[in-house]
Order: C-alpha cells, then structure tokens, then sequence
C-alpha cells in the first residue's frame, strides 16, 4: 500500500523569510522533525514522506532529506515568529 504524497521541491525554500511553500509544507516539516528526535533513519524517512527510493536516487533522496530538514529546524529557531504575526497572511 503506497501513501499519497503531496507535491514538494527538491530544494526546500532557502530564505530568512516564511515562504507560501513552508506554509503548505509545515505538516511534512513537522513530520520530518518528529522522525529526527526519533531516530529515525533518514533513508526510511524520504521514502516515506516523499515516496523517494534512497537506493534508486542516493543522491536525490539525500538532498531532498536535508534541504526539509534544514528548513523545518530553521521554523524551529526563527520562521514560527513570522508565521506567529501572520498566520493568515498567504503573501
């Protein structure tokens, strides 16, 4: 049985500043963090969250991990306050 997932970049947003696509993302950020404080391998992680066979697409797998990682810590330490001001604002 395969999930649904939803469509996503290979790159996450790289920017100081809250994008519409960490908007539409932050339950996969959310996710990804969880499976981290977890243990989880990250093998295991992008093939579930992302539907990416890490063996088929090392190189892919591996730089789609990271860049969500990346931008869901980075919520963690300073995006939450911009969607904290603007929770609505979709701009």
């Amino acid at each position: 049985m395969t999930s649904a997932v939803a469509p996503f970049d290979d790159i996450a947003p790289v920017s100081d500043e809250l994008t519409e696509y960490d908007r539409a993302h932050i339950k996969l950020y959310m996710r990804l963090l969880d499976a981290a404080d977890d243990g989880a391998e990250w093998a295991e992680v992008v093939n579930v969250l992302f539907g990416i066979d890490p063996v088929r697409e090392p190189e892919r797998a591996r730089q789609v991990h990271d860049s969500h990682l990346g931008r869901a810590r980075w919520m963690t330490q300073s995006g939450y306050r911009q969607l904290l001001r603007h929770p609505t604002d979709r701009t």
